[in-house]
């Protein structure tokens, strides 16, 4: 896949201070949720290291004909508008039903209280969403990729 130009930058930064970086190792550039509130929150929590995780519906890669992320893979993380806040790794992906997720990858994830009902609640909601854009209705055993990541790279703060 080719580097997006939007992310062009960040990715040359991050390739410079590493010595050079395989542009295979390129997963995507993406923002997190399917709303700009959600999004630009989430980035901060992955910012701050509070988010180390997420998760996505098998199904949703599925309809799109994208392959799930895999450890090694490179993906720059951006706010709502598209602008880069930093490179994540990801170290593990695991597909586990719905119902199984446990209470320690919610808290992973660490979204709201980081509680695993919090996880359910909010996820129920994201994914019957998800699952509607593809013509699927959510069940609470649907397969769900549980990856977590690492960030390996940020931008030095811009001078004011």
């Amino acid at each position: 896949m080719a580097l997006p130009s939007e992310i062009a930058d960040i990715w040359n930064s991050f390739a410079n201070s590493v010595g050079g970086i395989d542009e295979t190792r390129f997963y995507e550039a993406f923002f997190f949720a399917d709303d700009e509130e959600s999004a630009n929150a989430l980035a901060e929590l992955v910012l701050s290291g509070t988010k180390r995780a997420t998760a996505g519906a098998v199904w949703a890669y599925e309809a799109e004909g994208k392959r799930l992320a895999a450890p090694g893979d490179l993906s720059v993380v951006t706010d709502w508008a598209g602008v880069p806040k930093c490179i994540i790794e990801t170290v593990a992906v695991e597909i586990v039903p719905f119902n199984l997720v446990t209470a320690e990858f919610a808290a992973t994830e660490g979204e709201g209280d980081g509680s695993l009902e919090y996880w359910r609640g909010i996820h129920r909601q994201c994914f019957s969403r998800e699952c509607a854009r593809h013509g699927r209705r959510f069940t609470e055993d649907m397969p769900v990729a549980c990856e977590r990541f690492r960030v390996v790279f940020r931008p030095a703060a811009e001078s004011t």
